[in-house]
């Protein structure tokens, strides 16, 4: 068995260049993945570049979906000095009443829920919230924060991301470092 070389994008993010791998998410279609567990120069450098245009918009919290955009949001919290929450994918007890609402993931073809805890829901009530999230594709999980926090009474002031990815004009409002294209055959 050989092995065959993967294709990659190259990427340049607040001055960090990667090689990201391309994978087939459906039938001819790729997108190249950014992963950014683990990857604590990358992860400071795009905190650094996004936290001016971020605090631009005046917000009082940082709002992310459980897993890989949580670094982003520490880094971005060490960065502004707000408040982060984390919107979790599964419900525990000690969440209370917690709100929840569901989004489908292009990289996991499958539907998930967001749960918001009570003591969170209680901390944005009323206030302005940044959604943030590693890479935006189809908007589905931007779609199920905004649900949620508006569930809480909490105001979107803007959405930020490391990259966008697919059709750009649909993602000229997010805060950005990078476009990613996606590959048809």
């Amino acid at each position: 068995m050989t092995d065959q070389p993967h294709q990659i994008h190259r990427v340049n993010i607040a001055g960090v260049e990667r090689d990201l791998r391309l994978f087939v998410i459906k039938p001819g279609v790729r997108i190249a993945i950014l992963n950014i567990l683990g990857d604590t120069e990358l992860v400071h450098a795009a905190a650094k570049a996004l936290a001016e245009k971020v605090m631009a918009r005046q917000p009082d919290y940082l709002v992310t979906a459980e897993a890989k955009a949580i670094p982003l949001a520490y880094a971005l919290s060490l960065e502004t000095g707000l408040p982060y929450i984390v919107l979790r994918k599964s419900y525990k007890p000690y969440m209370g009443d917690a709100l929840k609402s569901e989004t489908l993931s292009i990289t996991t073809g499958a539907p998930q829920t967001l749960f918001l805890d009570e003591k969170d829901r209680e901390s944005i009530t009323g206030k302005r919230v940044i959604l943030l999230d590693d890479v935006i594709s189809t908007g589905s999980t931007l779609q199920g924060m905004r649900l949620i926090v508006g569930k809480a009474n909490a105001e979107v002031v803007g959405e930020a991301a490391i990259c966008t990815e697919g059709d750009r004009a649909q993602w000229t409002g997010v805060i950005s470092l990078e476009h990613l294209p996606v590959w048809v055959d």
